[in-house]
């Protein structure tokens, strides 16, 4: 061990079940010196470093975490000698039941065991049963450990240490990593909380107002004026559906119809603030100078989205998916609105009240995509719109002039079961 790096560590007597056993300067900085990092992977990469220079044999480290992603299981934090920088990758559900997983250190540690230890030497030439094994040993890796980070609550995640040193780990080194183990659980359980937060927060209000709540907005009413197009999308004949069809199926057609509506919107620059049922609200701000055409390039991508899943839908005998897009441009207030204990992180306004109604009006025009004379103003210079002429809303003092998309006729039907 290198004695003048680890000038901090003090031998702590023999007591059993004592920790640490040694007070460590890397210890110290776990605790003290990472307050000021928000992110694991640059914390295992550091602890690795210090780990090396300290005379730890440490060539490969992993932390293995489950994120609750709406569409990752977990991810893998990888370091190896000579990474300036870890490298972060994502499993996704249903890992667990595959016989790799079935077959490996992690799913041991995950099952209960408190510690798994295994010489690799040779295992390249002779095998194993678990295949991660006989990999490391290819790459030069000689002894492998595997222990729990149990996280409150029965959270349990995974660690795991590699070396590159003939004969593996010493007892000391051994010794060293498990005096790290408490200290890394608690740096890692407090980044892995403020990761969940801001992925649920992102899940389920989107990105820019979960950086809102995250940044201190959580008081009823505050909020700001934001000048910005509004999109209001809803669904045909889902009613019908929901009573024809079983449940799982009617699940699967929702799903799908959010994700051709909804990816186009995220990929030019919209926020969808909230699912209503069968449909949808997106914002997409004015700060923006071209949100007017990406607002009309993600309907046009929809459009196309919505074509080939209903090809999908015909081909599987599933009933046609119709549907109806209102669109509105103004101020509008983008904040906390609801009760004392439950808030909703929104917009409201006129604007939004105007691209509703147009919505509805949809059924009438047999159009599915009505914008207002305000946002086909704003896009005039870029694009020809085909005017339907002015049509009188429910709650808007005056008739509003209303405009479409060339050619944009309704020509489904939806079909029964």
């Amino acid at each position: 061990m290198d004695s003048e790096t680890e000038t901090s560590a003090v031998p702590q007597g023999d007591v059993e079940g004592q920790w640490p056993v040694q007070r460590r300067a890397i210890l110290d900085w776990l605790i003290q010196g990472t307050r000021d990092e928000r992110f694991i992977d640059n914390i295992v990469t550091e602890m690795c470093t210090r780990l090396r220079t300290a005379g730890v044999p440490v060539a490969r480290a992993t932390l293995h975490f489950r994120t609750n992603h709406p569409e990752w299981l977990g991810a893998r934090i990888l370091w190896r000698t000579g990474m300036d920088e870890a490298k972060i990758s994502f499993f996704g559900y249903g890992v667990e039941a595959t016989p790799q997983f079935q077959s490996s250190p992690a799913n041991e540690i995950l099952s209960g065991t408190p510690e798994v230890r295994q010489n690799l030497e040779g295992l390249a030439e002779t095998g194993h049963p678990y295949s991660l094994y006989v990999e490391l040993s290819r790459e030069g890796l000689t002894d492998y450990v595997a222990w729990p980070m149990d996280h409150t609550l029965g959270k349990r995640h995974v660690m795991t240490f590699a070396s590159d040193r003939p004969g593996g780990f010493l007892e000391e080194h051994l010794t060293f990593l498990r005096d790290l183990t408490p200290a890394l659980t608690l740096v890692t359980e407090i980044r892995l909380k403020n990761i969940l937060a801001r992925t649920f927060l992102r899940t389920y209000v989107g990105p820019h107002a979960s950086e809102q709540i995250l940044a201190g907005a959580t008081t009823r009413g505050s909020g700001v004026t934001v000048e910005a197009a509004i999109l209001i999308c809803d669904l045909r004949g889902f009613t019908t559906i929901s009573d024809l069809w079983p449940r799982d199926e009617v699940i699967d057609l929702l799903n799908a119809y959010f994700d051709a509506m909804s990816e186009p919107i995220e990929a030019h620059g919209g926020e969808i603030l909230k699912f209503m049922g069968d449909g949808l609200l997106a914002i997409f701000p004015l700060s923006n100078p071209r949100a007017g055409l990406d607002l009309l390039n993600a309907i046009t991508e929809a459009r196309a989205a919505m074509t080939a899943l209903n090809l999908e839908n015909a081909e599987r005998n599933r009933p046609l998916l119709d549907y109806g897009v209102g669109v509105h441009v103004g101020d509008v207030m983008y904040g906390n609105i609801g009760s004392r204990k439950r808030l909703d992180f929104t917009v409201i306004g006129p604007v939004v009240n105007i691209a509703s109604r147009l919505e509805t009006l949809t059924k009438e025009t047999g159009r599915p995509v009505l914008l207002s004379a305000a946002f086909a103003e704003m896009v005039r210079d870029d694009v020809e719109l085909e005017s339907l002429g002015s049509f009188p809303l429910k709650g808007v003092g005056e008739p509003v002039h209303v405009f479409t998309l060339p050619g944009d006729v309704v020509t489904l039907q939806t079909s029964g079961h």
